[in-house]
């Protein structure tokens, strides 16, 4: 199996379909590299290298149970990077992964970067501080937790309906099948207890806002209207604001899944902005 190690020989899965322009892709909480494969299979198939890693804690690359705080899960990003030796590379991110693309482009610069794309990102937060005063109060992160640490499986699967936005009338033909979601709550829970936990805080409480202006490369930002976990009006478009020359296309309807529930758009758009 390919795998990188990293700075504190954590072993890092990766996988790598295709040729040509290489694209990183970076998950959200709590996903492995697996919850691309949509993306990866489309644009392998026009003519890119698609690459997509486990964070440490998920999915196949091995748990240290430490390491979890935004600077090594960064340097764990350069290390990929690096090691595949990887240039004139797109990076596409979604929800936690875009926290984790800003803060390596401020930490490691942009000499290898030609574009970044960020998919229903956290960024630049989504809990209050003095800086985000109308970000979600942080008893709220806690609170989660704590469900997580009683019944995590449950509370993943209650919350699939707020993160994909699927509506009290689903399931329905027009919206992800009932497996689909089976399948993404399955990919969740293949995420460590101690990976999933602190992760969560790092997502939660980061504050991204000052790593945004060192993304001075091409900059595509998605979102959706009716994302309930990353607001519009708090990430995606604030995000936006802080990159200058970014571009921002808004998904009417799309909720925080939108690499599933809208995939064929996402797929295009991404597709479009690459090869541009």
């Amino acid at each position: 199996m390919p795998y990188i190690q990293s700075n504190d020989h954590t072993q890092i899965y990766y996988r790598d379909w295709g040729t040509g322009a290489p694209v990183l892709f970076v998950s959200a909480w709590a996903f492995s590299g697996a919850m691309w494969e949509y993306q990866m299979l489309h644009l392998s198939e026009h003519g890119l290298r698609c690459i997509a890693f486990d964070r440490r804690g998920h999915g196949r690359s091995d748990d240290p149970g430490r390491g979890y705080d935004i600077d090594t899960l960064t340097d764990d990003l350069a290390e990929v990077i690096a090691q595949l030796d990887l240039r004139d590379l797109t990076l596409v991110g979604n929800s936690m992964g875009c926290g984790e693309i800003v803060h390596y482009l401020a930490r490691h610069g942009t000499s290898r970067i030609a574009r970044v794309a960020l998919v229903s990102g956290v960024t630049p937060g989504v809990f209050k501080s003095a800086d985000n005063p109308q970000g979600f109060p942080k008893e709220v992160s806690e609170f989660a937790i704590a469900r997580m640490k009683e019944d995590r499986p449950r509370y993943m699967a209650d919350g699939a309906i707020k993160y994909f936005n699927l509506g009290s009338t689903w399931p329905g033909p027009e919206l992800l099948s009932s497996e689909m979601v089976q399948w993404a709550v399955r990919l969740i829970l293949e995420c460590t207890p101690k990976a999933t936990i602190e992760c969560f805080r790092v997502s939660a409480q980061t504050n991204f806002l000052s790593d945004l202006p060192a993304c001075t490369v091409p900059t595509l930002v998605l979102h959706g209207d009716s994302d309930q976990i990353a607001p519009l009006d708090l990430c995606g478009r604030r995000a936006a604001q802080g990159i200058a020359g970014s571009e921002l296309k808004i998904y009417p309807g799309g909720g925080h899944g939108m690499f599933l529930t809208h995939k064929e758009r996402l797929n295009e758009d991404l597709l479009t902005f690459i090869q541009g």
